[in-house]
């Protein structure tokens, strides 16, 4: 018996791989890092294995149609399964932009898919060349797509509501399974199928790429500029003069001296980690590789111990001048890696 040829094997697994590789090129910004994508194509390996565990437990469970269930069941299945480590991810404020969104969807659908299509390669070794190329180009791109486009939704809709409560994940999550399933439904021959999906996920791309990196800029020059302006005014012992200043000053009648004074700390230190975080992305964008500061670790952990002394009712005296949206925390954690 002779199995898949090695024209066979590259077509099925290396198109998901190139566009994986151009996305992360795209990135001006390179805000992902390479371990974190090659953990995220692991996730979504792993992803197979349990989704078809899933599928083959609810079509003995079930008293269904194998079609009916692979246009409707499996898309559900998988996608959520996909879409876990994301909702993973966004709740440890480990994703800080829409680009980040895609490209580890896309990568949790490249892991995927390639399993996926192994799993094919060894239970079909005697099917044509054209089938490989659809699953290569076609159902590969589309795991890594759906997922990529769920990313992308749920960061956008959580950002506008300030929120990453479970609810805001279901419009994503909602319209990548439409995609999954409508694939599955081959309402057009596959290869119709196939060049129509490499013509409109590189096009949606490439507008998410642009929106993303645009607000990425505005928040960049906005947030930098303040939180610049305000170290500056600490550092030179003019913030008793600003309103800033004045407001900590009327905290005195309400919490003990020392802890005041660990509030300003935590002030200073937290504004200082946030200009060194945007100051990175702005190098980084200009292709300049910024070495790891041996002093950022300390300045963790003496943030930490403040926010333990200043207590929960110190840290809500202080929010109003302590950057709290998904992206302000995201780039603490961002700095903390590097």
């Amino acid at each position: 018996m002779i199995g898949p040829s090695v024209v066979d094997i590259g077509v099925s697994l290396l198109p998901v791989f190139i566009f994986l590789t151009v996305l992360i090129f795209l990135d001006s910004f390179k805000l992902v890092k390479l371990s974190s994508i090659i953990l995220a194509i692991l996730v979504g390996c792993i992803v197979v294995g349990i989704a078809l565990f899933v599928n083959t437990w609810l079509l003995n469970l079930l008293p269904i149609d194998d079609k009916i269930f692979r246009r409707y069941g499996a898309p559900i299945v998988e996608e959520v399964l996909k879409a876990s480590y994301i909702i993973y991810l966004m709740k440890n404020k480990k994703i800080g932009f829409m680009v980040d969104g895609a490209i580890y969807g896309f990568a949790i659908g490249t892991g995927f898919g390639c399993i996926e299509n192994i799993y094919y390669l060894q239970s079909l070794p005697h099917s044509t060349l054209l089938l490989w190329i659809i699953r290569g180009f076609g159902t590969a791109i589309m795991h890594g797509g759906a997922t990529a486009i769920f990313g992308i939704i749920a960061k956008n809709y959580s950002e506008r509501k300030s929120s990453e409560s479970i609810h805001f994940f279901l419009p994503g999550l909602l319209i990548a399974i439409f995609i999954h399933s409508i694939y599955n439904h081959v309402l057009l021959p596959p290869h119709i199928t196939t060049v129509l999906l490499l013509i409109i996920l590189p096009t949606l791309m490439m507008v998410v790429f642009n929106q993303s990196e645009k607000a990425t800029r505005q928040w960049l020059g906005v947030g930098f500029d303040t939180d610049a302006e305000l170290l500056e005014m600490i550092n030179t012992g003019k913030i008793s003069e600003t309103k800033v200043g004045n407001y900590l000053q009327s905290l005195m009648g309400r919490f003990p001296g020392e802890v005041v004074a660990d509030m300003f700390c935590f002030l200073r230190i937290h504004l200082e980690l946030s200009v060194r975080a945007k100051g990175i992305l702005l190098m980084r964008e200009t292709g300049f590789t910024v070495a790891p500061d041996p002093e950022v670790k300390e300045k963790f952990m003496e943030l930490k111990y403040l926010e333990k002394s200043i207590g929960i009712t110190g840290r809500r005296a202080i929010l109003p001048f302590i950057h709290t949206t998904s992206r302000d925390l995201w780039q603490l954690h961002m700095l903390g890696k590097n």
